[in-house]
């Protein structure tokens, strides 16, 4: 039997959506806050009655909105079963903030690491920037936090390959650390730069913007945290 979606609907913020083949939307047929009654289809890009309007997101990315009016979609393409899709789509999106983290971790890492080389090189006063001991204390503190998350986007990557319980744990602590991270090192790297940090010259603004991005998809650190605490039973 074919599922439709016979009502007006929008999907707001969908990455890359004019670029997909397919896309991997969830329907409901009952109420919202309800695990039962979701289903996960795969839906063919230029289906008819769906269309997309491209948006540009604020680090460079885009983004569609999706209209969907009376698409249908064929048994087969349903991923799971019917009113089932809750616990697939939470493993998928387990896996999807699993590997955000693990990108926003080379973000923030690289932004540090050329905010590091900027305090080495850049001089005022006559002397290195880095030199100054309110600037090499808030480096610190950034290096702490780097290496801090790095442990967390490890464990939830082992967790993921070794196919543990405490994915979902993992998931969340990575997604939340990351988030908070992200926004602190990249942060401090804007400031450190002054300036020039949010010009062409300099990349560190892009970095920065990458990560605010980066940081409310999929969920940002206070929604991780309080889904980290229900999953443990908090």
């Amino acid at each position: 039997m074919d599922r439709a979606v016979t009502r007006s609907r929008e999907d707001a913020g969908v990455a890359a959506a004019q670029a997909a083949g397919e896309l991997a939307l969830a329907d409901r047929s009952g109420d919202e806050r309800d695990r039962d009654g979701l289903t996960l289809l795969l839906v063919d890009a230029d289906a008819a009655g769906l269309s997309a309007r491209r948006n540009l997101m604020v680090d460079g990315r885009n983004a569609g909105d999706l209209t969907l009016d009376g698409v249908s979609v064929g048994a087969d393409r349903v991923l799971g079963s019917v009113d089932a899709g809750a616990d697939l789509l939470d493993a998928i999106l387990d896996r999807a903030a699993i590997g955000l983290s693990a990108e926003m971790l080379g973000t923030f890492a690289e932004a540090f690491e050329r905010t590091l080389q900027y305090l080495k090189d850049r001089e005022q006063f006559g002397v290195k920037i880095g030199t100054f001991q309110a600037l090499r204390h808030r480096a610190a503190d950034a290096w702490i936090e780097l290496e801090l998350a790095r442990s967390v986007v490890r464990e939830a990557l082992a967790a993921l390959d070794e196919e543990r319980e405490d994915v979902s744990q993992m998931a969340s602590a990575a997604k939340a650390r990351c988030s908070d991270t992200a926004s602190l090192i990249t942060g401090e790297a804007l400031q450190m730069h002054g300036g020039i940090g949010m010009t062409d010259e300099e990349e560190i603004g892009l970095f920065f913007k990458r990560a605010k991005a980066a940081e409310m998809t999929l969920g940002d650190g206070i929604y991780h945290r309080d889904r980290f605490a229900s999953l443990r039973g908090y």
